[in-house]
């Protein structure tokens, strides 16, 4: 019988085209989450943020996104998954504006945070409508590729997207772009994608919401505030608040009869093994694209255009590797091609420890193009390993348990290799003796800091150098940790399809 109904339900045109529109807010949201990297400089000598403000104006974005995803990925069930994304893009147009126009850093990070609600609304939507409207597995999993390609490659664009804005206008000109593509997502989801919903509605509780909130936002903070040598108690709270709100929400939903979060879903090699594949593939590969924007300008001296250009090669790879991901799954399984495109990943994070610190840019291009072929695939098959092991009226809470885990992933690599990078740069970076007080300090805090506050001379190029060293290191860090996830798929996502 499902059979039956799989043959009887394979996707035409109006799908086809509604996954245009849904690609399409997807990689909206991937730009969004590494757009302003390249507007860091301009940014910083605009709001003159701290570095620890202009970590969390980096991510409180992606912190929104996981702390909310889980929730309105049940209220989407509840309501209806194309008024969510009808709603959320609406939201996300306006909160750009109001990005677009701060005055003052603390708005900009508040204005972020809304973005992050608004993206929450949109994220699970567009995964769960894709897993409704294509019942046949071959084609759900190419509409998944395109899905997840249309995320890795937005990731990619995002920079070259704001090089090209920075060139001619203003850093508040990154968020502004969201507005008509936000227009065009709203009316083609009116007209194009049919509403779908579960039929069964679960019972949203408050209590699981909050906890699962609280289990991310103030561990992260703690984590923050160690890599700054801030061992004071608001420190260890936030890390105990986080960590004792996170057993809390575990042991709540095992309890409930509707959890918010069904736990029992780990029991599945292929959920289970894809989610940590996934997360871990995403906090390397994103906390170190956060810093290699600013790499690109602030030592190879590129203009925002030229970095932006100098990060299209992922895309390249990204994009061009939905034309065989299906091959590649039905040839080696959904476990070993998982696996193939991590360690993919990892030799290329691997050879940019070199190439950081090569003359040429030629080669550092080449191992973009590497690392972006393996995100891309790897990202399109853990995506459809989880989404897969549920049923379709579960569709919104696996998908919104799947893009948490991307956007925490997201969070947790900008934050924690983020503040690595951080202090690796204030180890290294030498400040004479005799430097005038406010330009120790901008030393201190950040090479983008310093660049806006000291002319050639050799405590930039001495600041130069550390930032390298920071993103060596913290290449070498995400490399591992992808090789790792590797092996995790190799081992727990079984070879074949979970249909």
């Amino acid at each position: 019988m499902a059979t039956t109904e799989l043959t009887a339900r394979r996707a035409g045109a109006r799908e086809w085209s509604a996954l245009v529109v849904l690609t399409l807010a997807i990689v909206l949201l991937a730009v969004d989450a590494t757009v302003l990297a390249l507007a860091v400089p301009a940014l910083t000598r605009a709001l003159e943020p701290s570095a620890t403000e202009v970590l969390w104006i980096g991510d409180i974005y992606s912190f929104a996104i996981a702390g909310l995803l889980v929730t309105m990925g049940n209220v989407s069930d509840r309501v209806g998954r194309r008024r969510m994304l009808i709603i959320g893009a609406a939201s996300f147009g306006i909160a750009s504006v109001l990005a677009a126009f701060a005055p003052t850093s603390g708005i900009l990070i508040a204005a972020r945070a809304l973005l992050g609600l608004a993206g929450a609304a949109i994220m699970p939507s567009t995964l769960s409508i894709i897993r409704d409207m294509f019942r046949d597995a071959q084609q759900r999993t190419l509409a998944i590729s395109v899905w997840s390609v249309g995320f890795t490659a937005g990731s990619a664009l995002g920079p070259l997207v704001g090089g090209a804005l920075l060139e001619h206008f203003w850093w508040g000109s990154v968020f502004l772009i969201n507005v008509p593509v936000m227009v065009l997502v709203v009316v083609g989801g009116a007209i194009l994608v049919p509403e779908s919903r579960n039929p069964n509605p679960m019972r949203i509780d408050l209590a699981s919401v909050v906890l699962s909130f609280l289990a991310i936002v103030p561990v992260v903070y703690g984590i923050k505030q160690l890599a700054h040598a801030d061992l004071g108690p608001a420190t260890w709270a936030g890390i105990l608040v986080g960590g004792a709100a996170g057993w809390g929400f575990v042991r709540r939903q095992r309890r409930l009869e509707q959890p918010l979060v069904d736990v029992a879903l780990f029991a599945n090699p292929a959920f289970s093994g894809a989610m940590a594949a996934n997360v871990i593939a995403i906090f390397a590969g994103t906390g170190l694209l956060f810093f290699y924007s600013q790499y690109l300008q602030l030592v190879r001296r590129f203009s925002p255009l030229q970095a932006g250009l100098g990060e299209l090669p992922m895309a390249i790879g990204g994009v061009a590797v939905v034309a065989v991901v299906a091959w590649i799954v039905r040839r080696w399984g959904r476990g070993n091609a998982l696996g193939i495109g991590m360690l993919a990943m990892a030799l290329g994070l691997a050879g940019l420890v070199f190439a950081e610190g090569a003359a040429s840019f030629a080669w550092m291009a080449s191992i973009l193009v590497v690392i972006g072929l393996g995100m891309g695939l790897a990202g399109a098959v853990a995506t459809d390993a989880i989404v897969g092991a549920v049923p379709r009226e579960r569709a919104g809470a696996a998908s919104s348990i799947s893009e948490m885990g991307n956007e925490l992933g997201a969070a947790l690599g900008i934050a924690i290799l983020g503040s690595v990078n951080t202090a690796i740069y204030r180890a290294f970076v030498e400040i004479p003796a005799g430097t005038d007080a406010s330009v120790a300090r901008a030393a201190n805090e950040s090479l983008a800091q310093l660049a806006s506050v000291a002319g050639e001379g050799a405590l930039l190029e001495s600041g130069r150098e550390a930032f390298t060293l920071a993103m060596q290191g913290t290449s070498a860090i995400a490399a591992v940790l992808v090789a790792a996830a590797a092996y995790i798929a190799w081992r727990r996502v079984p070879r074949g399809d979970v249909d």
